[in-house]
């Protein structure tokens, strides 16, 4: 007989626990061997049902969920978590990364997407599994760009990708045409770029740049 996947459900909303349990239940890997709303039973029920996977809501009635994950994996490196959180944050998903968490389902997701993760953490608790990881990144890595240029940077930036001349830029920003050249100079080096259109792919490459409309800004360019 295979092994069933041994899950804890701990939800604070009633209605919401019985639909995991119920979902969960249904499933011929997986048994639901024990459920609470309170994340301060969490620890006890896991360990006296010998417990494989716990789904853990975000926002219990009592405690932090997160923390409550964090004392879980410290507890037991084995045992794969499933954080349910209602706020998809990005702030959110990377506490979760970095408590140890095995996957990080939002409550909005398909039902066939809790059980992926469900059956993910029980083999992989040690791994992380978030749907929109790839994305959450992706914005992390934006904002840690446009923190490295200064707002005079970011806007010449936004002005080469809307086709300007460094004279124009240089119009635009009231500034001197040597003081443009010297802006385009340091974003240049800031962003490892040694001309217009490289400058451009990296702008759009970390996200600084919306990708809109290149044809009409290309078209507006004076020179490049």
């Amino acid at each position: 007989m295979s092994h069933h996947i041994r899950t804890v459900v701990v939800d604070g909303h009633t209605l919401t626990r019985f639909g995991l349990t119920g979902l969960a239940s249904a499933q011929p890997d997986i048994v639901v061997v024990g459920e609470t709303g309170l994340g301060a039973e969490a620890a006890a029920i896991v360990a006296t049902t010998a417990a494989d996977v716990v789904v853990l809501e975000t926002a219990l009635p009592d405690v932090d969920g997160l923390r409550v994950a964090r004392e879980l994996r410290d507890r037991n490196p084995g045992l794969g978590i499933v954080l349910l959180t209602s706020n998809g944050e990005d702030d959110v998903l990377f506490r979760a990364l970095e408590m140890g968490v095995s996957a990080f389902v939002a409550k909005t997701a398909p039902a066939a997407e809790v059980l992926a993760a469900i059956r993910h953490a029980a083999v992989a608790a040690g791994s992380f599994s978030a749907s929109g990881l790839g994305q959450a990144l992706a914005r992390r890595q934006a904002a840690g760009a446009k923190a490295m240029l200064s707002p005079r940077e970011n806007e010449v930036l936004a002005l080469l990708g809307a086709g300007l001349s460094v004279a124009a830029i240089g119009t635009s920003m009231y500034v001197s045409h040597s003081t443009a050249k010297t802006y385009v100079a340091r974003l240049y080096q800031k962003l490892g770029a040694s001309n217009r259109a490289q400058a451009i792919m990296a702008g759009l490459r970390l996200g600084l740049i919306e990708q809109e409309r290149p044809a009409v800004a290309l078209a507006r360019s004076g020179s490049w």
